[in-house]
């Protein structure tokens, strides 16, 4: 530890003298000892101020009840956000896209400044790390970044229609069961430009999202159900880094973990092998997936949409 110690003062040494910015950081654990010594031997050999109880990070604002409980939103982010579109004042959408509505790439004229459309999409995509309900959306305006046009601008201008009336959302953290779950769906052949599925995906661990995805799909599905097994397939390897994280933090999780899904013909692949010979170009995902059943790492269950 003493020489550990030392090389960081040789480190922090240089960093004077290249003059580099203060640095913020998070220093959090289970053991509130352990974390104010972790504290102190870091403020000797550093520079450093204790901020005390965490409020705001990196556009994150954090807030705390009673029980502890932790809820983390982006409410001072948002709010500037549409102060930088112009959208302050904007009427409020009940959601932030309507069913079925997927343009093509050529529907309309290119827009004259594209800047200003990849500005805007780029800062929603940093307000879905506390909003998995825009990641969908977020994810299909981002596919037009090259070549913008009006339409998508008009996409982009539901999308924050709706922040506007959901500015206030956020993800609460709560205390409950080490159960580790997951909910994986498909959006089969939903790109018009390139008819390839979006895998979407939320995992909880107890009440608490911890992660979530929307992604288009590397290569077209023939049928609903190769889409539902890909996006299975893809939750299941989220779901098994996510476990060995848990290990590498000493943490056992009493059941295997679960993936819930809508589609009953994926749903049977994993426990029927009958079905192996009809989805010959599956062979990767189906043997992935079967393998970690047999094993007790997941279990896969069916829930209706």
């Amino acid at each position: 530890m003493r020489s550990y110690m030392g090389s960081l003062k040789f480190l922090w040494d240089d960093l004077k003298v290249l003059k580099t910015p203060s640095i913020l950081s998070l220093c959090t654990g289970s053991n509130a000892q352990l974390v104010q010594t972790v504290i102190d031997d870091l403020g000797a050999v550093f520079e450093m101020k204790d901020m005390d109880r965490l409020t705001y990070f990196h556009g994150l604002q954090m807030s705390y009840n009673s029980t502890c409980d932790i809820f983390v939103h982006q409410h001072k982010y948002a709010k500037d956000l549409l102060h930088k579109a112009g959208l302050s004042n904007c009427r409020v959408c009940p959601t932030p896209c309507k069913p079925h509505n997927q343009v093509l790439k050529s529907e309309g004229e290119p827009l004259h400044d594209p800047t200003f459309y990849r500005s805007i999409v780029g800062a929603l995509q940093c307000l879905t790390f506390t909003r998995p309900d825009l990641s969908y959306v977020v994810n299909t305006v981002c596919q037009y970044m090259t070549a913008p046009i009006e339409i998508h601008f008009n996409l982009v201008k539901r999308i924050l229609r709706y922040v506007q009336g959901t500015m206030n959302y956020g993800i609460h953290f709560t205390h409950g069961p080490w159960q580790l779950q997951a909910y994986s769906d498909a959006d089969w052949a939903g790109d018009l430009n390139t008819r390839r599925s979006t895998t979407g995906f939320v995992l909880l661990l107890g009440h608490n999202p911890i992660s979530w995805q929307s992604k288009k799909q590397g290569s077209v599905s023939r049928s609903s159900t190769e889409a539902e097994y890909r996006a299975l397939a893809n939750t299941a390897a989220y779901l098994a880094w996510i476990r060995h994280v848990l290990l590498d933090l000493k943490v056992c999780l009493p059941q295997p973990p679960t993936i819930f899904c809508d589609n009953l013909s994926a749903w049977a692949l994993n426990s029927n092998p009958v079905y192996h010979s009809r989805i010959k170009h599956l062979d990767i995902d189906f043997h992935f997936m079967v393998e970690r059943v047999e094993r007790n790492d997941l279990t896969v269950q069916y829930v209706p949409t």
